[in-house]
């Protein structure tokens, strides 16, 4: 009767999520011919900034049809994800197009341009949530941070996700309490007691959680596939949990703890501005390939909790461009980055995240480090000393590997 139950849920989830991605699409096909019209009426080279000032005019004059592509998508079950994924690329094969065919010798913003355009999803969801009227002014700033990446096509190096060589081990990254099964008690063993069990039933199911989270998907997931796999009876489960909701916020919880922790460690153990940054996005890539179910939970599966996780991720945006608020200071600019090129910043590394942690094969975010520090420290440093920087922090982790 259990498994009749199961499979009748699992085939209302999929049509919901088959359902659902048709009208993404619809909408993305909408989308697709604003931008193509945007690309075409602009030189090559400025196909990418194009792209973007289309962005921003869909979603301020058709707000309810972007916030279903640009934030409710997020929250939907995997072929939901993957029309959503599949809509961002075909956006940026367009800009791609335009760049092969414009003159080698042009400028335009050395960028992934999947990465730029899944970071202003990002950037505008909250904004198409709360129903502000002004979205069409953010244009000009997000132009302006987008520019900050400018330089000659023949010099290029930046526009595919392509994996750097493995860096040496952050001190900082130890293995999440989640990411492993505890044990139950082995034979000969002392009887543990009643707060060690509970601790130990406890971990089990935050794991259990994020681990059906992560094959299932939060939508599908179902308590009695919890404790299933927590080993434990239903009533354990609700001594720790209301539902299923608080069982999955809790475990993001202690992911998002776990990750600001470690990065702020990293940041402030480094001196200087640029090597902090870099030593803070080796411990948290590290940290977040070391342990894909924390990644998966934040990254991929939180939007789809409600308003209270959705809520997190949003002010995670803001924790992190803490961050970058020291590169203000490091290198006076007459036009320095922005707050909202800041928040820019961290939705599209966000982004890069998230298309790690999507994939099926072994995540390679620690190798997608060198993409993260040129999104982070271009605005600030400029192109030229920021590619400096990152090859010779390349340089030293390659050479530290050797025998």
């Amino acid at each position: 009767m259990r498994e009749q139950r199961d499979s009748t849920e699992r085939e209302r989830l999929a049509r919901g999520g088959k359902l659902f991605a048709e009208a993404i699409e619809d909408v993305q096909r909408t989308l697709a011919s604003r931008v193509r019209e945007g690309i075409e009426a602009r030189p090559g080279n400025e196909a990418a900034l194009a792209a973007l000032e289309a962005l921003v005019t869909f979603a301020s004059t058709e707000p309810a049809r972007a916030r279903l592509l640009m934030a409710d998508a997020l929250g939907g079950d995997t072929q939901v994800h993957e029309a959503r994924d599949a809509g961002i690329a075909q956006l940026a094969e367009m800009v791609e197009g335009a760049l092969l065919r414009a003159p080698s010798e042009s400028i335009a913003p050395d960028v992934e341009h999947r990465v730029v355009i899944g970071g202003v999803y990002r950037l505008l969801a909250p904004r198409l949530r709360r129903g502000e009227p002004a979205i069409s002014r953010l244009a000009d700033e997000l132009t302006r941070w987008l520019s900050c990446y400018a330089r000659p096509l023949d010099d290029h190096r930046w526009r595919t996700l392509e994996p750097a060589p493995r860096g040496a081990p952050s001190p900082y990254v130890p293995e999440m309490p989640i990411q492993r099964m505890p044990n139950v008690t082995p034979p000969g063993r002392p009887r543990l007691s009643e707060e060690e069990i509970a601790e130990q039933n406890h971990l089990r199911l935050l794991y259990a959680t994020a681990r059906i989270a992560e094959q299932n998907g939060y939508l599908a997931m179902s308590i009695e596939d919890i404790v299933t796999l927590a080993g434990v009876e239903e009533h354990v489960f609700y001594d720790s949990f209301v539902d299923k909701e608080e069982a999955f916020l809790a475990v993001h919880e202690l992911g998002y703890t776990q990750v600001m922790d470690l990065t702020s460690k990293a940041f402030f153990a480094s001196e200087g501005w640029p090597m902090r940054s870099w030593e803070a996005g080796r411990a948290l890539t590290q940290l977040l390939e070391e342990n894909p179910l924390v990644a998966h939970v934040g990254f991929v599966e939180a939007h789809a909790v409600g308003d209270a996780a959705i809520r997190r991720v949003e002010d995670s945006h803001i924790a992190f461009t803490f961050f970058l608020q020291e590169g203000l200071v490091y290198r006076q600019r007459r036009h320095p980055p922005s707050g909202l090129a800041m928040e820019v910043i961290v939705t599209s590394i966000f982004e890069i995240i998230y298309l790690q942690s999507r994939d099926h094969r072994k995540p390679e975010v620690a190798r997608m480090l060198p993409h993260i520090a040129h999104l982070w420290l271009a605005p600030f440093m400029g192109g030229r000393e920021s590619d400096e920087f990152i090859d010779e922090q390349l340089a030293g982790a390659t050479s530290s590997d050797r025998p």
